[in-house]
């Protein structure tokens, strides 16, 4: 195992230079450029000229590629345009612990929902219960977060006044980077909304791919076997079938932790949450070159290291898997 795992690190610094390479080009080829106007009024041609000597822009791609390369070796993600006397690494450092609040605890909330409501269901195949689980997985799939989002605000902020309808609360302990949430009324009643818009297609497809991979399971002759020789049924369940049937679930958690983190694009919008998903729209729109890079590279290795706790994961619920 350790040996995989020190190759698949060693396979990521080509993936991220790829991703890096890629993303440098698309961003340069946008049409317009970060000083083009300074507010809603365009700037005049000298003064245009001279930021971009400064930030060395007027140099071949290549050589700005070279020289953002050099910089990121010396742990330098350069200044934003956009967001001027602050760095990349400044905006990141703010922004990155509350977009993995919202995506952990949406994450965190997916898992409680969706393993249970899958497992009712497939104990109960072909009854209510889980016909309702069924509908309520399939409902949750099919409503984006951008309708999802407004729904829950006009219900529950604008017509019943349980929950604020945007911001995050003011308060975070700086425990593992600032990302655990404190615990207090407040937090969560900012979070509970994103926190559900977030969650609820994550939690619908864990429900969905659980009860199809119970059912499976439960059929197995080991599971046979189990309750011939007597064993509770609750034993049977959780011990025997659940944890060969959540293999399959913990395989899409990479591709699901993807999905969160773009996620958080549209519902920190919604939400007026200042997270990453927020400066990375605003970095687009305004042609913040360094900052699209710092974001996108964070994404990656992020997006690298959720995939290789998964493999991990994976062998560890069943040791019939091998990576040696």
């Amino acid at each position: 195992m350790t040996r995989y795992i020190i190759r698949r690190i060693l396979w990521f610094i080509p993936v991220l230079f790829a991703i890096m390479v890629v993303t440098f080009v698309l961003s340069h080829s946008i049409p317009g450029g970060p000083f083009d106007f300074a507010g809603e009024k365009a700037l005049p041609e000298s003064v245009r000229q001279n930021l971009m000597r400064k930030y060395h822009l007027d140099e071949p791609l290549y050589m700005q590629f070279a020289r953002w390369t050099w910089d990121l070796l010396h742990f330098d993600l350069g200044p934003s345009y956009y967001h001027r006397n602050l760095t990349v690494t400044d905006i990141l450092k703010h922004t990155f612990p509350i977009s993995a609040q919202l995506g952990l605890l949406s994450l965190i909330l997916a898992l409680i929902i969706g393993i249970p409501a899958g497992t009712f269901a497939a104990l109960k195949q072909n009854t209510w219960v889980d016909y309702t689980s069924t509908f309520i997985a399939i409902l949750g799939v099919s409503i984006p977060n951008m309708v999802l989002g407004p729904l829950l605000i006009w219900i529950f902020s604008i017509k019943l006044g349980w929950f604020p309808a945007a911001r995050w609360g003011t308060d975070y302990t700086k425990l593992f980077l600032g990302i655990i949430p404190p615990l207090n009324v407040k937090f969560f009643k900012h979070a509970f909304l994103p926190t559900v818009t977030l969650g609820t297609a994550m939690s619908a497809q864990i429900a969905r791919l659980t009860r199809a991979s119970l059912l499976q399971v439960i059929r197995e002759d080991y599971i046979r076997t189990a309750r011939a020789k007597g064993l509770p049924e609750r034993t049977v369940v959780i011990v025997h079938a659940l944890k060969n049937s959540l293999i399959p679930v913990v395989t899409i958690l990479g591709p699901m932790f993807a999905a969160v983190v773009t996620g958080t694009f549209i519902v920190e919008q919604i939400f007026g949450i200042a997270g990453m998903g927020k400066y990375f729209v605003v970095s687009v729109t305004n042609r913040d070159y360094p900052l699209i890079m710092g974001s996108i590279l964070l994404y990656s290795v992020l997006l690298v290291i959720a995939n290789l706790a998964v493999d991990i994961t994976y062998a560890w619920l069943d040791p019939r898997i091998r990576y040696e």
